[in-house]
């Protein structure tokens, strides 16, 4: 028996009805969704720095604090030892090259110049015995040299005698050979002393140059011991000014202490620290500037110091032209460092938001003023007042400037 299947019956009214509540709710929920997917942070916008990037001139310069010193600076460290007895000028005195500042004493340095002076002594006796000798033995050797010359003479006279009577056949040849070996006998004996007072003489030359040469050391020796024994006296290395002094009446120094220092004042010089940030910009001879009473003083970067300490890194700045009448050292000045050729962009007015960003990112307010988006952006260089911006905004935008600590990790500001 065959059934029948019922024909499946169309969509009716109350359907639609029911469609289009999903369908509203699907949307509701879509829209609460996106909505809520931004993290909000809701202040009140009194409270905030913001303002506008504009388009403008970048002067690529950085300011910096610096303090006025001495254009050079003279250390004094101890030559000697030794113990203070006296202090002659004091600090902040201006004084010349050559005054004496400190007195000291020391017995060991005073006991070695006893030695030096009793060895001196010593060494000049043995010279003078030496010179006596060799004298001497001068005098002797020449004295033998003309006792054998005379001999010589006589004997040679004595030979050619016989000779010419042994020729003759006057004489005997027992005489003549006696008179002819007495002869070469006296002949030789002459070379002997000659050749042993040459000697003489050359050997009183080189011992007495030795011991001249022994002897001058030994003065010299003295010399400089009598010098350290001056040193005892501090004096000033140079013209200018007692910038401090550490010793005391009674106070023991060491060798090699620093004493003290004194600034030559025949000109100034000013140091600043700078951020290490820059290291690789500030080079020698960039020209920077500062005001005091309406007057503007031009510099230039002598020298770029490469240690860095705490983050920051020292140079020192000359004067190039003027220099303010009244400057003292210590003073502090404020200075605009050019770094580099003015040039057109846009500029982001500088704020603490920096601290919190690294200047990867900003809030960047809606033209309605109500709220604000995080927006990435990317920055050149700066100075005081601006950042030079390189992408991500464009001139007439408002951005939030103050710090974003208390916005957490929020992605849009609500501003009421």
């Amino acid at each position: 028996m065959d059934i029948q299947l019922e024909k499946k019956k169309g969509l009716r009214p109350k359907h639609y009805g029911y469609i289009a509540l999903g369908l509203l709710l699907l949307f509701v929920g879509y829209k609460m969704l996106f909505s809520t997917s931004l993290s909000t942070f809701r202040t009140e916008k009194d409270k905030l720095s913001i303002a506008e990037v504009t388009q403008g001139k970048f002067d690529d310069y950085i300011t910096i604090n610096g303090f006025v010193a001495p254009i050079t600076t003279i250390y004094m460290d101890a030559y000697e030892g030794g113990r203070v007895t006296e202090k002659l000028i004091e600090e902040g005195t201006m004084v010349k090259k050559g005054d004496i500042i400190l007195k000291l004493e020391n017995t060991n340095l005073y006991e070695q110049i006893l030695a030096s002076e009793s060895n001196l002594a010593l060494k000049q006796n043995d010279l003078r015995s030496t010179k006596l000798t060799f004298d001497s033995r001068q005098v002797e050797g020449r004295r033998s040299l003309a006792t054998a010359s005379t001999d010589l003479q006589r004997l040679k006279r004595n030979f050619e005698q016989n000779q010419a009577l042994f020729d003759d056949e006057l004489i005997s040849k027992e005489e003549y050979q006696l008179s002819k070996e007495n002869y070469e006998l006296s002949q030789k004996q002459y070379d002997i002393v000659k050749m042993q007072t040459e000697n003489d003489d050359e050997l009183r030359k080189t011992s007495l140059t030795g011991l001249d040469a022994d002897l001058s050391r030994m003065q010299k020796t003295l010399g400089m011991v009598y010098q350290r024994l001056d040193h005892l006296n501090v004096r000033a290395p140079a013209d200018g000014q007692l910038g401090f002094l550490d010793a005391e009446i009674g106070q023991n120094i060491s060798q090699g202490d620093r004493i003290g220092q004194i600034n030559v004042l025949t000109d100034y010089k000013i140091e600043a620290d700078i951020d290490e940030h820059y290291i690789d910009r500030v080079k020698r001879d960039l020209v920077a500037s500062f005001e005091r009473n309406g007057t503007e003083y031009p510099l230039r970067v002598r020298k770029v110091y490469p240690e860095v300490r705490n983050g920051r890194f020292r140079v020192d700045l000359v004067f190039t032209a003027d220099r303010p009448e009244t400057i003292r050292t210590g003073q502090s000045y404020n200075i605009k460092l050019q770094l580099g050729e003015s040039s057109n962009a846009l500029l982001l007015p500088k704020g603490s938001f920096f601290q919190s960003t690294g200047g990867q990112w900003i809030f960047v307010v809606n033209p309605s003023g109500g709220e604000a988006l995080k927006r990435n952006i990317r920055i050149g260089k700066q100075n005081s007042r601006y950042y030079e911006l390189l992408e991500g905004l464009q001139a007439g935008e408002q951005v939030i400037t103050s710090n974003y600590d208390n916005f957490g990790e929020a992605e849009k500001i609500v501003l009421k």
